[in-house]
């Protein structure tokens, strides 16, 4: 596929289904992680123009930052700390409509205000968390749960 993207605007459900199609065409006989991540990362953020995407790896354990767009990030996050290392621990979808009133919210920028955070698994085992954040409270919902779940596991982790 060509790496250009038709954005889409109109409901939630509309752009995800847009945009879904065009994520497979990016990935597809694509074999390298970082490539794909951020692949994915920009489609995203030219689709929604959210304030921050992107991946942390797990390495060491402890997550990493990997492709990203938006401002600079925290580099390194323990497990359990913060909403990335949080839905690591818990290897579930985290939906955080107000991240001031996440217990142990790490503060990356002062300008995020809601958070959602997916974790990525292989073999059963959390390897990557995708972490997306909006200057507005209350963002991001089931739509977004349910479409960035099915697209984290278009990757070839």
């Amino acid at each position: 596929m060509a790496e250009d993207l038709t954005i889409l605007k109109g409901n939630k459900e509309e752009e995800y289904q847009s945009l879904l199609p065009q994520i497979k065409g990016l990935l597809t006989g694509e074999t390298d992680l970082v490539a794909n991540m951020a692949n994915v990362v920009a489609a995203l953020k030219e689709q929604f123009g959210w304030f921050w995407v992107g991946f942390y790896l797990v390495k060491n354990n402890e997550l990493v930052l990997a492709p990203f767009q938006g401002p600079v990030a925290c580099t390194r996050i323990q497990k359990g700390r913060g909403v990335c290392g949080t839905s690591w621990e818990k290897a579930e979808t985290l939906i955080v409509p107000d991240v001031e009133k996440f217990p142990g919210h790490i503060a990356c920028s002062s300008l995020s205000k809601s958070e959602i955070v997916v974790p990525v698994k292989k073999n059963g085992e959390v390897f990557a968390v995708l972490d997306v954040d909006s200057e507005a409270y209350n963002f991001f919902d089931d739509t977004d749960k349910k479409h960035l779940e099915e697209i984290v596991q278009l990757i070839n982790f």
